[in-house]
Order: C-alpha cells, then sequence, then structure tokens
C-alpha cells in the first residue's frame, strides 16, 4: 500500500523509488484502483512509465470499471497512453461502465490527438455503447459542433466510421448535426 499512497499523493520520487524495490504493482486502493490507474488519473506520466515498464496491468479494472488504459483515453492522457499502447497489451475491445470503448469518450471528451492514436490501433470505430451511440454519435451529439469536434469528426470519417449507424431512435449523426445547427460536421458526412 505504499506505492498506491506515494501515488495518491503526488509524490514521484517515492513512487519510483518504490517501483525500484518491486513494490507490489497490483495492490489496491479502497475503490480496487492500482498504483497505474492512480498515476494515470494524476497525469503522472514518469511513474505511470516505470510501472508501465515494471509490467503493471495496463487492463486492472477499478470498482466502477476504469482500467489505466480505458482512463488514459478517455481524459486524453496520450503521454500515458502512448506507453499503454506501446505494450501491445491493451485490451482494444474493453468497455467502461457505459459499455463505450475507449474512442468513445475519447471523442465525446473532444481529444482529437487521442482519437487519432486509437485509430491507429485496430479499435472498433463503430462500436455501439449502452446508449446506443458510436464515436460519431457521442462527438455530434455531445460536441459543440466547433473546430475541435469537427476535427473529431473529420478522423472518425476517415478512420471508417458509419456515418449509418443511428441512435436507438433511429436518428442518424447526419440528422443530429443538422437538428443542431453544425453545419460544417452536417457536410463533412454527407461528403462521405
Amino acid at each position: 500500500m505504499l506505492l498506491i499512497e506515494a501515488v495518491q499523493v503526488g509524490n514521484t520520487g517515492k513512487a519510483l523509488e518504490l517501483v525500484a524495490m518491486n513494490a507490489p504493482l497490483e495492490a489496491r486502493d479502497a475503490e480496487n484502483r492500482t498504483a497505474l490507474l492512480l498515476a494515470t488519473r494524476g497525469n503522472l506520466v514518469e511513474v505511470a512509465a516505470a510501472l508501465v515498464k515494471a509490467g503493471a496491468d495496463v487492463n486492472a479494472r477499478d470498482s466502477i470499471h476504469d482500467t489505466p488504459f480505458l482512463y488514459a483515453g478517455a481524459e486524453g492522457r496520450n503521454d500515458i497512453l502512448k506507453l499503454i499502447l506501446a505494450t501491445g497489451k491493451a485490451n482494444l475491445r474493453d468497455t467502461n461502465r457505459y459499455g463505450g470503448t475507449a474512442l468513445i469518450p475519447a471523442a465525446h471528451h473532444g481529444h482529437p490527438e487521442t482519437v487519432r492514436l486509437l485509430l491507429a490501433t485496430a479499435i472498433d470505430v463503430n462500436h455501439v455503447n449502452n446508449l446506443g451511440w458510436t464515436a460519431l454519435l457521442e462527438a455530434v451529439i455531445l460536441g459543440d459542433g466547433g473546430p475541435v469536434y469537427q476535427e473529431i469528426v473529420e478522423l472518425l470519417l476517415a478512420g471508417g466510421a458509419d456515418a449509418g449507424i443511428a441512435d436507438k431512435d433511429g436518428v442518424t449523426p447526419l440528422a443530429h448535426a443538422k437538428s443542431r445547427g453544425f453545419t460544417e460536421i452536417a457536410r463533412m458526412i454527407e461528403r462521405r
């Protein structure tokens, strides 16, 4: 638990020292979070790098179904995401508590570089979450239609997003874009 405590308070030096001393990498806190998940949440890149190098589980789930991989993707922790993807061990099919892959919240939260990184993997660009939404639907429905979301929509479309996949009510990304007045996004979808 010393490693968990060091990461929780952001004590990078102590955390690195404990990793070097072979502290248990998969110890959990009260919310079932590992040191790697805590380092990812805190964006402690140096600590995360040491943990990944030492073999920490990049797919270890906490009590709300987050993993270091899913959290890094959802929150745009790109330096840590790159480290995790480089291991070749990230479970690209893993889903969060909403049934979404890492790509869906990356699109929803407005992280184009994260979307780009994830699309360079074999992640399913057309995965449908528990709400009945794909990454493309989330970018349109939950985005603001501005330049960041336009870039994300363009990346998703170029990455093979199917604009014909409608939500549970049968409303397509194009229809959502038009109803929200997202003219440029609607044009992008129509061009595909």
